[in-house]
């Protein structure tokens, strides 16, 4: 039997839903088809969703996840919600610059910058 290890770790605040990624890669389809199901399922907990997606974990990605990223933030949007992405590794952070995806999507240099941000739930 194969043990599915968790892809991510979800902290609720009062402010903010945080997902930190739990690997240094996501590179395989698998990873990727794991670290989406495992988002889309907290988004969808919620109507209303201020969700930050912490980065410090991760050294290496594909192309894919950006993309899955992009899904993602649609998600959020289309729930009334905002996303922001936060302790971006500098590497990957040129990817996201290269791509223009630094216009897409509000990053943070931290934790704590990424969710002071939000207002509190009602």
């Amino acid at each position: 039997m194969t043990q599915i290890k968790p892809r991510i770790s979800v902290d609720y605040t009062d402010k903010a839903v945080i997902i930190k990624f739990t690997d240094e890669k996501i590179l395989e389809d698998k990873d990727i088809t794991a670290v989406r199901d495992a988002i889309m399922s907290v988004v969808e907990q919620t109507q209303r969703i201020n969700l930050v997606l912490d980065f410090s974990n991760v050294k290496f990605l594909s192309s894919a996840v950006l993309g899955l990223l992009i899904r993602v933030s649609k998600k959020v949007y289309e729930r009334d919600g905002q996303l922001r992405l936060c302790n971006i590794n500098p590497k990957i952070y040129e990817i996201f610059k290269i791509t223009r995806l630094t216009k897409v999507f509000d990053i943070y240099p931290d934790t704590e910058n990424a969710v002071n941000g939000f207002a509190a739930f009602d």
